[in-house]
């Protein structure tokens, strides 16, 4: 029985930096992606979700996403800078009025905001059992009051191989089933779960790290949003 590990996003912004878009015919990209490695991942070199969102759409979408960017973040300097999720979105308001916005976060907050251990508090800080208080749901009303349509990536799984964030499987497991009721209360809000992409033993989904996301996984990830912003949105 393959062991399931949660893949966590780790700190290394230098590799993820945000992507350059150029705004579409009406002045500003419809779509902002946020969030921490899980999205920032290969945007050096084009080929992050968000990127892979884009040539799907065939549309631009501003990728803020920093690496190593968690929902809770203290201090206002390194936050305003990009490392509060929330603080993303603020700042990319001045570049886009998006129509839809692509998330994701929370693991940097369970492996290094509590080391995966006692981290129940901090997660109903991020987002309570009911799916309905918290931190996240706070960001996520903030968007939705603009009229935007919101999805929610979830993380990647181990295909099996021994990674330094193993603990943070069960905190994981609850903190991805909140997200999803969260997203079940409202239509335009949606959960989209990447669990099932790795096979037991196949390592061609991560990096060497076995933490981030291969260049194939990003690609498969970015194509099952778009799926679900094409599904949902008859414009696109």
């Amino acid at each position: 029985m393959r062991t399931i590990l949660l893949s966590l996003c780790l700190c290394f912004a230098a590799l993820s930096l945000p992507s350059a878009v150029l705004a579409d015919e009406a002045g500003k990209p419809k779509i902002l992606a946020i969030g921490d490695s899980l999205m920032a991942w290969h945007a050096v070199s084009g080929r992050s979700i968000a990127d892979t969102v884009g040539r799907a759409l065939g549309e631009p979408v501003i990728n803020r996403a920093v690496g190593g960017a968690k929902i809770i973040h203290a201090l206002p300097i390194s936050g305003a800078l990009g490392f509060k999720i929330a603080a993303q979105y603020a700042s990319a308001l001045s570049q886009t009025s998006p129509e839809w916005v692509i998330l994701t976060g929370g693991g940097n907050d369970l492996f290094l905001g509590c080391g995966c251990s006692y981290c129940n508090k901090r997660m109903t800080r991020m987002v309570d059992p009911s799916g309905q208080s918290g931190e996240i749901p706070k960001l996520i009303s903030t968007i939705r009051k603009t009229g935007a349509r919101v999805i929610y990536i979830g993380y990647l799984r181990s295909p099996g191989v021994d990674s330094i964030i193993d603990a943070c499987l069960p905190y994981g497991n609850a903190f991805e089933a909140r997200l999803a009721i969260m997203a079940a209360k409202d239509k335009g809000v949606f959960f989209v779960s990447v669990a099932d992409m790795v096979a037991t033993g196949d390592r061609s989904m991560h990096g060497v790290d076995m933490i981030h996301p291969s260049i194939k996984a990003s690609n498969l990830i970015g194509q099952r949003v778009a799926k679900v912003i094409q599904k949902a949105d008859r414009t696109r």
